[in-house]
């Protein structure tokens, strides 16, 4: 049986008992090691250089609006980014926020990023400025906020529903490229009802003029009563889609309603009108993929 040692610690030994135990007596364990901050990758979050802090450079194109990072760089590896008045090719060059960065020849702002998500009417085209002067999206929005924001893909100007704008160059690219699939989901209405082997045909997937096209959903909304109403569920951003499937088929689209786009939907949102999204629903619209 052993028994506990009367020998006195030694000055090395009491030294190490020191070292191993925390400033309350407690002895440490591994979960007192400092921790590491994984709030924000490094590529992504401003570090403190000198006292001041910096921002690299292909972010705060992406956060002016002009571009994702990743076409960020690419124009800063063709040279067409200037900090000072002097050409940078460097990737990874950091700036200060009081740096005078040029694209094009347009001196640019790293503005505070804001999201909105706008509930389209019918008779709106999705375009900035249009030379025939006709209403567009922009003008529902316009008093949204100080920053310039921009349109996040399209709608025809028949089509009503979900639309997104943002002065986030990043998101916006994300949103908008097939490869990430965002999920959309219409409901539409119909000259008359659909039969149930013409939904299959749709979710089968059909070969238009541009491709095969193939659909996550498709069903009546209400039920077999009401045929001439149909919820749509894809991933696919091309051109008319929607309407081109319905078209090939026969049909003809009276009405088109977006009702959910990239996990957002229209709860409580009239036709016409606009609101900001939550620090939530950003998040989440980032952390797609």
């Amino acid at each position: 049986m052993k028994t506990r040692s009367n020998k006195p610690y030694s000055r090395k030994n009491s030294d190490k008992s020191k070292s191993e135990r925390t400033s309350g007596g407690r002895k440490k364990t591994s979960f007192d090691k400092p921790r590491k901050n994984y709030s924000k990758s490094k590529s992504v979050r401003e570090e403190k250089d000198g006292g001041t802090y910096t921002i690299r450079l292909n972010k705060y194109l992406a956060d002016a609006g002009i571009c994702s990072r990743r076409e960020a760089d690419v124009h800063i590896a063709g040279g067409a980014v200037t900090v000072n008045g002097k050409i940078v090719t460097q990737l990874g060059t950091k700036v200060l926020p009081t740096d005078k960065i040029q694209f094009g020849g347009e001196t640019l702002s790293r503005e505070k990023l804001r999201y909105f998500l706008l509930n389209k009417p019918k008779g709106f085209i999705t375009t900035s400025k249009d030379p025939q002067d006709r209403k567009t999206v922009m003008n529902l929005v316009e008093n949204a906020c100080k920053e310039r924001i921009y349109l996040v893909g399209r709608l025809d100007k028949n089509t009503v529903g979900l639309l997104m704008f943002t002065n986030d160059g990043e998101l916006a690219k994300k949103l908008t490229h097939p490869k990430h699939e965002i999920k959309k989901i219409y409901h539409v209405f119909l000259d008359k009802g659909i039969s149930k082997g013409d939904l299959e045909k749709i979710a089968n997937g059909l070969e238009l003029e541009d491709g095969l096209i193939k659909v996550d959903k498709v069903s009546w909304v209400l039920s077999e009563n009401d045929k001439k109403q149909v919820g749509i569920e894809l991933h696919s951003g091309r051109n008319r889609i929607v309407r081109r499937i319905f078209e090939h088929l026969g049909y003809e689209v009276v009405k088109l309603d977006r009702v959910y786009f990239a996990g957002l939907t229209k709860k409580d949102l009239q036709r016409g009108k606009f609101r900001e999204l939550s620090e939530k629903e950003v998040n989440l619209l980032k952390r797609l993929k």
